[in-house]
């Protein structure tokens, strides 16, 4: 019987990172119950030997090193070749920024092939390797294996099975367009701010009503990019600078 969610293939100069993703956390549960799979690679395993680089200086000057072409289509050749057939991600600064709707997309694949960069850049020669290029965020890392942990996590939640109740995921932050409502627990008064009234009435189509405005008004106020977005191709608007490669 097949899982449910994609196995996460995850080739980086530091695959030890992942070890502590597979083992703990919402990823680790969901590994452990064979509901995702999670392995990591050696990128330096490709080189051909222990002799051979796996960067080089960029052609016509420049600071930092790139990543060398070779090692890097062994490696993704090999993986894709063993592994089911699923998307192959080139983790970027110059990528369409990864949200909600690509986590969504992803946790539907079979295989989710990473690549993780490092150095200044890769060769500009590797990215017809990869079906789609992807950036977390508006900043540089170090490397991609941030960012690919960042999309391991976002991906394995919206696996069937993994959370307690599948509704969580349909009523977070950004999964219809908006930002989540203000939630509160007990104590009902806490350093003299009270929850409000309407969530302690019993009153479920009020309650629905409150949050659904506090949900737009939320949004409106801290993220006005997000109003009137159209979402029904199912994509990501907008990019993003994020870790990864460059």
């Amino acid at each position: 019987m097949s899982r449910p969610g994609p196995e996460f293939h995850v080739i980086s100069l530091f695959p030890e990172m992942f070890s502590p993703a597979s083992l703990c956390g919402v990823t680790g549960k969901a590994v452990e119950q064979g509901l995702v799979g999670l392995t990591a690679y050696q990128l330096r395993d490709f080189t051909g030997g222990s002799i051979h680089p796996v960067d080089d200086s960029p052609y016509g000057g420049g600071p930092g090193m790139l990543m060398k072409p070779e090692p890097v289509f062994a490696a993704v050749e090999q993986v894709s070749s063993t592994a089911p057939p699923g998307v192959s991600v080139l983790l970027t600064p110059q990528g369409r920024r990864f949200g909600q709707e690509a986590a969504a997309r992803l946790a539907d694949e079979k295989r989710v092939l990473l690549f993780c960069g490092r150095y200044e850049g890769v060769d500009e020669r590797i990215r017809p390797l990869f079906d789609e290029e992807l950036s977390i965020g508006d900043y540089v890392l170090s490397g991609g294996e941030l960012a690919a942990l960042v999309i391991i996590d976002a991906v394995t939640r919206l696996v069937p099975g993994v959370l307690g109740s599948d509704e969580s995921t349909r009523q977070e932050s950004f999964s219809d367009g908006r930002l989540e409502y203000p939630q509160y627990t007990r104590p009902a008064v806490f350093r003299g701010e009270a929850v409000p009234d309407v969530l302690r009435s019993g009153n479920h189509a009020e309650i629905e009503r409150w949050r659904r405005e506090q949900s737009e008004r939320r949004t409106r106020a801290r993220r006005p990019d997000l109003v009137g977005v159209d979402r029904s191709a199912g994509g990501d608007r907008g990019r993003g600078e994020e870790p990864g490669d460059d």
